[in-house]
């Protein structure tokens, strides 16, 4: 499934569906094919993703490494996080919050 996230305040914003899935996990939804964020949830949407993203990047607990395997410096290198994949909704959310439109997908 892909997931096309809509609001007039700003540009559309397209995920594929594994990515679309953990989006809505994170903000406390189950994966649904139709669904709206209200001005007055976006607040909380935002700082929950924002949370998200800081976990994520927080350095680990994780010291040295074996032979042949990368550090974790190389390898956040070589992956696309939270905050690339997230990043267009924050933004979509804190415009649409703004302006006191929501934020609806599926419809």
């Amino acid at each position: 499934m892909i997931y096309k996230f809509k609001s007039k305040a700003a540009g559309d914003v397209i995920m594929l569906g594994p990515n679309g899935d953990e989006l809505l996990r994170l903000i406390g939804r189950e994966p649904a094919a139709q669904g709206i964020i209200e001005p007055a949830a976006m607040a909380g949407v935002v700082a929950a993703l924002e949370a998200a993203i800081a976990g994520e990047e927080a350095p680990s607990d994780k010291t040295g490494s074996t032979a042949g395997e990368a550090t974790p410096e190389e390898e956040a290198q070589h992956r696309v996080g939270l905050r690339q994949r997230l990043w267009p909704m924050v933004e979509m959310l804190k415009r649409a919050q703004q302006a006191q439109e929501n934020v609806v997908w599926g419809v």
